[in-house]
């Protein structure tokens, strides 16, 4: 296993930041850094200016559009994205459906889909998630029945990220009842303009619209709109479940908060002192950072094992329980380095004597919140431990 980067990996390494500091607009930096809302507008904006680039899609092959990074190239630019207080591409089309589709789909659905998600024409969604079936994804129950040239669809799903900018949905739906219920699931999409698709927002603890409910009522989809045969849908789950458990990882993005905890330490002051030298906080941030240093070595040699096999294995899973627990216990301990002053509406001055709060600080509490739910998506970090203690430990 190699575990330092290649010349050709630091020459690309300084690409992606000559590109960040020439290309990411200046308003996108400032509303991330202080963890702000994007609008539909400035994702459009940003996926427009990395395909200008060619690094939309960075892990499609050449022959789709894409760069055909490597793992290495694509986890360097992840971590630099995130240190450039870059937006995220929005992954349900490029990271999530083009790769399915690219494996499962027919060539009709190859030449009309592929480039529509490139050039921004459709924005997917994804219906996974039921009331009643999250982690336990096999119990879902949205039916879709066929009935001619058609699926007649009705059902509900939940916790649909970024559904209200969507004019697309892939879901998985129950075509079948025999057998276990794995086998009676289908992989289809849908036009969200469909009639019978609802849309209801959730709003999060923390205020923001960022997922929705989505009701299917009677709606019509075409039959070629099915993705692979019909009843393989568990199957093509698992295949784009096992690359988004690895992103949901987010080394990038706990690297950038270390960073920022540190400075933050640096500058609050708890009876005089910086907080950083206080030997109980030093403490906590120092378990933190070797937790970190070791998920980095367990996903460099997921890398290298990547750039060898293909596809993700287990580690997928290992990286997505540890990686959201490092991310929730960084988040945690900034906000306990704030103190009143990561309160969720840090303008209201708490205590008549409360100094300003940098616009980069007051995400804290929010970010705290939101990020409770990282250890539940992609499959709870507790399913995570089933496949592993079954897969690798037979138990």
């Amino acid at each position: 296993m190699e575990l330092s980067f290649s010349p050709e990996e630091r020459a690309f390494r300084d690409d992606v930041r000559a590109f960040f500091t020439e290309k990411l607009p200046a308003e996108i930096v400032d509303k991330v850094r202080q963890g702000r809302e994007l609008t539909k507008a400035d994702m459009e904006h940003w996926h427009a200016i990395l395909n200008a680039r060619g690094w939309l899609a960075n892990t499609w092959p050449k022959e789709y559009g894409g760069a055909a990074w490597t793992p290495v190239q694509r986890h360097i630019y992840e971590e630099e994205s995130c240190m450039a207080n870059a937006p995220q591409v929005v992954p349900f089309g490029i990271y999530m459906l083009g790769p399915v589709i690219m494996a499962f789909g027919n060539d009709r659905q190859k030449a009309e889909i592929l480039p529509r998600i490139l050039s921004g024409a459709d924005w997917w969604c994804q219906g996974y998630s039921e009331p009643g079936a999250g982690s336990d994804l096999a119990s879902l129950k949205t039916r879709a029945v066929r009935d001619g040239a058609h699926y007649v669809i009705n059902g509900q799903k939940t916790w649909t990220t970024l559904g209200q900018h969507a004019n697309k949905i892939f879901c998985l739906v129950r075509t079948s009842t025999d057998g276990k219920p794995q086998q009676g699931i289908s992989f289809i999409l849908v036009d969200m303009d469909t009639p019978g698709v609802e849309v209801r927002p959730i709003r999060l603890i923390e205020g923001g619209h960022e997922v929705n409910e989505v009701f299917f009522t009677d709606v019509r989809v075409p039959a070629e709109n099915l993705v692979g045969e019909e009843n393989q849908g568990w199957t093509i789950a698992k295949f784009l479940l096992s690359h988004e458990r690895t992103s949901i990882a987010g080394v990038g993005y706990s690297v950038k908060a270390l960073d920022q905890l540190k400075t933050l330490a640096k500058r609050q002051r708890r009876s005089g002192k910086r907080l950083i030298d206080n030997p109980l906080f030093a403490a906590r941030l120092s378990e933190i950072e070797i937790d970190l240093e070791a998920m980095k070595i367990t996903n460099l040699r997921m890398l290298s094992n990547a750039q060898k096999n293909g596809a993700p294995g287990l580690e997928s899973s290992i990286l997505k329980i540890k990686g959201t627990v490092i991310r929730q216990a960084l988040n945690d301990l900034s906000r306990r380095a704030l103190g009143p002053a990561a309160a969720p509406f840090p303008s209201e001055d708490l205590d008549g004597n409360a100094a300003p709060v940098p616009a980069e600080d007051r995400c804290h509490a929010a970010t705290y919140f939101n990020n409770r739910k990282i250890s539940i998506y992609g499959g709870s970090n507790e399913i995570q431990k089933n496949i592993l203690s079954k897969a690798m430990l037979g138990l």
